[in-house]
């Protein structure tokens, strides 16, 4: 997808989820929204969804597409490696990823956005993989922080 065209996908689906979750103040139901929308219509999403920290573990959330590890040990992963660098991650071929975690081995790339509570403090991460190579960029980035923010907006 050209950058333009996903510019202008990423600014509706703000809108469309920012107008769906303004009279929410669940988070688990503010993160099935966001998956939902987001794995609905960005077309190379093939995975998508939360993982939360409990018991210091990320343990699969809300998500969309096939079926998804329910655990996932530190320290290895793209998923950790977001918590750890406290950062979103961009892996352009997850097979090439020290310590990638296959729980679809369809999966070829992937995005993990640091998700923060209220306070800053991270408590899971919204993880999406693609079935191609190289699919991730700096605009998916900028646009999935910005919907995993809403996650925990205050209202």
């Amino acid at each position: 997808m050209d950058q333009l065209k996903k510019e202008g996908r990423y600014n509706r689906i703000f809108q469309q989820i920012e107008e769906l979750l303004v009279k929410s103040n669940n988070p688990i139901s503010n993160m099935a929204t966001i998956v939902a929308v987001l794995h609905a219509k960005m077309d190379y999403f093939f995975w998508t969804g939360f993982y939360l920290l409990q018991d210091g573990k990320l343990q699969v959330g809300p998500y969309q597409g096939s079926l998804a590890c329910i655990n996932l040990p530190e320290p290895s992963g793209v998923c950790w490696a977001a918590v750890r660098r406290q950062e979103t991650v961009i892996v352009a071929d997850v097979h090439e990823f020290p310590g990638h975690i296959a729980c679809d081995g369809r999966s070829n790339s992937e995005i993990v956005v640091p998700l923060r509570d209220q306070d800053g403090k991270i408590i899971g991460v919204l993880d999406v993989d693609s079935d191609e190579k190289d699919q991730f960029d700096q605009t998916d980035a900028i646009w999935l922080e910005k919907l995993v923010a809403l996650v925990s907006q205050k209202k």
